[in-house]
């Protein structure tokens, strides 16, 4: 199909787990209210809190660019940037 599949890959700082999962969790809420949106989960490593796995399945190729367009995207990214411990990585699959 279509679809397109991105795993972001998030460490946090000890002690923002928490207010991270918050964070995701509001933006996964309202992300899967969009059009272009299949899938959108927020994972905690069992072994270690301070990992998190954003899993985010896309109906096309366009709904990646119109996600990060929206209110809730941008309110998520400034809320969270101080709670990485390292630039967040994402990988895509189809």
């Amino acid at each position: 199909g279509d679809c397109t599949a991105v795993f972001v890959y998030v460490s946090c700082k000890p002690g923002t787990e928490d207010a991270f999962k918050a964070a995701s969790l509001e933006n996964a809420k309202n992300s899967v209210q969009e059009e272009g949106v299949a899938r959108f989960d927020c994972v905690q490593n069992l072994d270690d809190p301070t990992k998190f796995v954003l899993v985010e399945v896309y109906k096309n190729a366009d709904a990646p660019a119109k996600h990060k367009d929206t209110a809730h995207y941008a309110a998520w990214r400034d809320t969270v940037a101080d709670m990485m411990a390292e630039p967040r990585k994402a990988d895509k699959y189809s």
